[in-house]
């Protein structure tokens, strides 16, 4: 659907994800060039949630270069995890205010499939918080989110993007299961 702006997106997005699993700084430089093209992307095909995560995503480029550590090692911040309880909470939270922001965004805006849009934002905004802080449940999430977006961008006509977001899925499953092994290892130190 768009011209050569979405295979760009779409190749330093997945760049970007290798380097997150590999935990390799250069991750975030990735990431704000990938949610800066997307930015336009998504906005002119009326996404305007996912429009305005792209904005926090070059946000968190910058937090999480810094995060990540000033030289080229990420030794510094160490895998996390957080309860359960906690990521049920959060859970609930996102859906229910996903939902309340979908109905607002229906009622005010142009705004294409308004409630699955403001989900997965709300989501993926939570999500890039955690992989700022090294949380290795993120990778769970961003399957979820993963498998929401790929209908969503469907629907949208940005089967690149769809595509792109089928293969998220794989790579996070791979990042869970690097993450947890280097988790594992790092407690047992």
């Amino acid at each position: 659907m768009m011209g050569w702006d979405e295979p760009l997106a779409v190749a330093l997005a997945l760049a970007y994800v290798v380097f997150a699993i590999k935990e390799k700084r250069i991750a975030w430089v990735l990431a704000a060039a990938s949610a800066a093209l997307y930015l336009r992307i998504f906005f002119m095909v009326g996404l305007f949630m996912e429009a305005s995560l792209q904005l926090f995503y070059i946000l968190m480029a910058v937090f999480g270069w810094i995060a990540w550590g000033r030289d080229r090692s990420t030794a510094q911040l160490p895998i996390q995890r957080w309860p359960a309880r906690r990521h049920i909470l959060l859970l609930v939270v996102v859906l229910i205010f996903g939902t309340v922001m979908g109905l607002l965004m229906s009622q005010f805006t142009r705004a294409s499939l308004p409630i699955p849009d403001s989900i997965t934002t709300l989501a993926a905004l939570l999500t890039t918080w955690m992989v700022t802080q090294k949380i290795l449940e993120n990778w769970l999430w961003w399957i979820g989110i993963d498998l929401v977006s790929i209908v969503l961008f469907l629907n949208r006509g940005l089967d690149l993007t769809a595509l792109l977001f089928a293969g998220y899925v794989v790579l996070a499953i791979a990042g869970w299961l690097s993450w947890r092994q280097q988790y594992q290892d790092q407690i047992q130190c």
